[in-house]
């Protein structure tokens, strides 16, 4: 089994199965060497081939378990080491009384390999043959009748709560593990949104600085130009001119090259079009977008725009079950308001406040509102199970000028 943190006690219970019952069966051989009896060859015999068989079956489930294969011998092939094991116990158990000590370590087995509901039938079967054993060999007694009943209710209880905490330490580690993904996915995300932040403030940068002086020189130049086109120095008039062109050009190139890809061509609006007819069409979702091309927002909140609308529409595809969801953005006195609804299945909003369970998509939900406070804005979430689900950012408008 993988290591987790309960590693070592589930080992300590696995070692203490394994000495009690060799502790047993010594027990059973000691009894027949120091009360001989004609039957005692025959006991000391079959309790050696039953410590044989039971320490070949720990050895190669631990080999088993250390090449990473499956916890134990696995399938048929553990099945039947527990057959043969029942079977040499019982004849053992027909030869000595001491035998039916050992019952209580197969109990555990019975549990293990059998599960829950066939392993409690195999405890009650052997329950029952060493009630009888203890009863045909030396009398029928209380002592004969509750020892074995109440060794079966201790293994019981025993082997359901190991059984249990074995569950709670696999979910445990399943836990850990998409934590441990999500973290990384986290810093992966994190990582992409500062170097699309940077690009887009250098961007804007270029835009606002170089750009706007290349272009400023450029239209005196070409004033300069036409007020004495005859004039001494007008090639170099022109030729300044010709390269503050070049210059504003290749500045609107590093614009371009430096904004989102996703914007680069016809903004916030173009692109969600984009998507809508190619990659959500193709996953059997109708998107109406209702967005500008030209959105006069800044690049980082467009780009923020992009990505929640990605989001939201990737969790209609895989959970509402919807045929039509709707992109709106609608700007006003007051701010911005941008809205993703669909006509799915909807949720209860309210079970998602919590911590967000292992198999759920809360976590994007969520990294959703994280992105809207980033921006100073409010993330509402409107559902209703059975009527579909609205998503709605509003920004200020001192965000969204």
């Amino acid at each position: 089994m993988a290591h987790t943190a309960l590693t070592p006690v589930f080992v300590g219970l696995r070692t203490g199965l394994h000495v009690l019952f060799l502790v047993l069966a010594g027990l059973v051989i000691v009894r027949a060497i120091v009360v001989p009896t004609t039957a005692s060859l025959a006991v000391v015999a079959v309790a050696l081939v039953l410590v044989a068989t039971y320490a070949v079956g720990a050895l190669l489930a631990r080999g088993s378990g250390r090449s990473g294969r499956a916890s134990g011998l696995g399938g048929s092939a553990a099945l039947l080491w527990l057959a043969v094991l029942t079977v040499e116990w019982a004849a053992l158990l027909w030869l000595s009384t001491e035998a039916a000590y050992l019952v209580f370590p197969l109990f555990f087995l019975y549990l293990h390999l059998l599960g829950g509901r066939w392993g409690a039938v195999a405890i009650v079967l052997a329950t029952a043959a060493s009630i009888v054993a203890l009863g045909l060999h030396g009398g029928w007694t209380v002592g004969g009748v509750v020892g074995p009943l109440v060794g079966a209710g201790v293994a019981l209880l025993i082997g359901l709560g190991y059984q249990a905490l074995a569950r709670e330490a696999a979910e445990r580690e399943a836990l850990m593990r998409e934590l441990l993904d999500t973290r990384d996915q986290l810093a992966v995300t994190e990582h992409e949104s500062g170097v699309l932040a940077e690009r887009s403030r250098l961007a804007r940068e270029i835009h606002d600085t170089l750009a706007q002086g290349l272009s400023s020189i450029q239209l005196l130049l070409h004033a300069a130009e036409r007020a004495d086109p005859e004039g001494p120095g007008v090639e170099h008039i022109r030729l300044a001119r010709e390269t503050a062109a070049t210059g504003l050009a290749d500045a609107r190139r590093f614009i371009r090259e430096l904004a989102p890809p996703d914007l680069d061509d016809q903004g916030l609006g173009g692109a969600l079009r984009r998507l809508a007819a190619t990659q959500w069409a193709a996953q059997g979702l109708t998107v109406e977008v209702r967005v500008a091309d030209a959105v006069p927002l800044p690049m980082h909140v467009q780009t923020a725009l992009l990505r929640i609308a990605q989001g939201a529409i990737a969790n209609v595809v895989q959970h509402a079950h919807a045929g039509k969801a709707v992109i709106e953005l609608v700007s006003g006195a007051d701010g911005l308001r941008f809205s993703v609804s669909d006509d799915g299945d909807g949720f209860d909003p309210r079970a998602q406040t919590g911590e967000p369970a292992p198999t759920s998509d809360s976590f994007g939900l969520q990294a959703t509102r994280e992105r809207v406070q980033q921006l100073g804005g409010t993330l509402v979430v409107d559902s209703t199970p059975g009527r579909g689900t609205v998503l709605t950012v509003l920004l200020s408008a001192v965000t969204a000028p």
